[in-house]
């Protein structure tokens, strides 16, 4: 379990950091908050891009750093660190903790196998896929109001569009300063605005 709390500053060895069960973690957690929404009765009214956006509502870094807070896996990662490492300051950011989160999430898949890994990572972000389905964000306002803060703006742009008239697809981009920045898929040109500016949100808060 030492891999899930060590980084790979401390190691020298990426294989014996946290970072690839992250990689692994990260997919479980994606599986496992997806199979939760499919099939409640609140969701079965919308599409695929509307669970999209619950999902990444659901799981977004901020909730990964709450939920890894909640378990305790901060202090954890702390007590592990060598000695004269700037763990604290670790710690406190938005990504690590998540990313320990996710490490910890994929060691318990390899160890239990998914479904029982599954149940424990529902339980615990029980809360905030609750909150998402009872009141999703606007993605489209919190990245502006994120964006003004910088004096910068966000530009969509639709990229693709596939399917016959009635079940139409389309493929929008997040732009600033010319750098895309996210990207989504929907029904409408809304909704794939909504997704695009929900993945921007998620490079902003982890950058």
């Amino acid at each position: 379990m030492r891999p899930v709390f060590t980084h790979s500053s401390w190691s020298g060895d990426e294989a014996e950091s946290y970072e690839r069960l992250a990689f692994l973690g990260d997919s479980v957690l994606s599986l496992a908050v997806s199979q939760d929404l499919y099939p409640r009765r609140e969701a079965q009214r919308y599409g695929a891009g509307w669970l999209t956006k619950i999902r990444a509502q659901a799981v977004s870094a901020r909730a990964c750093k709450t939920v890894a807070e909640d378990l305790g896996l901060t202090e954890r990662l702390q007590r592990e660190a060598p000695p004269g490492t700037p763990a604290a300051q670790l710690a406190d950011t938005l990504r690590a903790p998540g990313e320990v989160l996710e490490a910890l999430i994929g060691a318990c898949h390899l160890e239990f196998g998914f479904e029982r890994t599954a149940r424990a990572v529902v339980e615990s972000f029980r809360e905030r896929i609750d909150a998402a389905l009872e009141s999703p964000e606007d993605a489209k306002s919190a990245l502006q109001e994120r964006l003004a803060r910088r004096g910068l703006a966000v530009a969509y742009e639709v990229v693709g569009e596939e399917g016959p008239a009635h079940d139409r697809r389309f493929e929008v981009v997040a732009s600033v300063d010319g750098r895309a920045l996210g990207r989504g898929r929907g029904r409408s040109k809304k909704e794939a605005e909504q997704l695009a500016a929900a993945e921007a949100l998620e490079i902003e808060g982890a950058a």
